[in-house]
């Protein structure tokens, strides 16, 4: 039995399907896997690799905080900012890590590290370090 999974930014629809298993990591909570079934739920996300997993393979998405919900076999996940690992330039997200940890390194600041933060979870998404 499958979920219906909707992953929406402001910008379009990321990805609408059927899907097994949907993993995501809340702020403060950790990961967690919602499966056929599950409770209802409402969780701000951290910023973190989403993984949808569905008979036809894992989709995974790099998402920069945002909501899951979850109702009636129904996982829709808001984010102001998402990508899909097929949709990463890994060479820029590779620029930008070394760019944030730099400016980071001198400055200790929190935009620098945020922005560090989401570089990493980009290159997670596509398997690159």
């Amino acid at each position: 039995m499958t979920m219906q999974v909707e992953l929406v930014s402001p910008e379009r629809i990321l990805y609408s399907g059927e899907a097994d298993m949907v993993i995501a990591r809340t702020v403060g909570g950790g990961e967690i896997a919602f499966l056929t079934g599950h409770a209802p739920f409402v969780g701000a996300l951290d910023i973190a690799t989403v993984t949808i997993r569905s008979s036809g393979g894992d989709e995974t998405v790099a998402v920069h905080g945002g909501f899951v919900e979850v109702s009636h076999d129904t996982v829709t996940i808001l984010s102001d900012v998402a990508e899909l690992a097929s949709q990463i330039d890994v060479e820029r997200a590779r620029t930008a890590r070394d760019r944030a940890e730099q400016q980071n390194q001198h400055e200790h600041d929190a935009e620098a590290e945020a922005s560090a933060r989401r570089a990493h979870v980009r290159l997670a998404a596509v398997g690159a370090t």
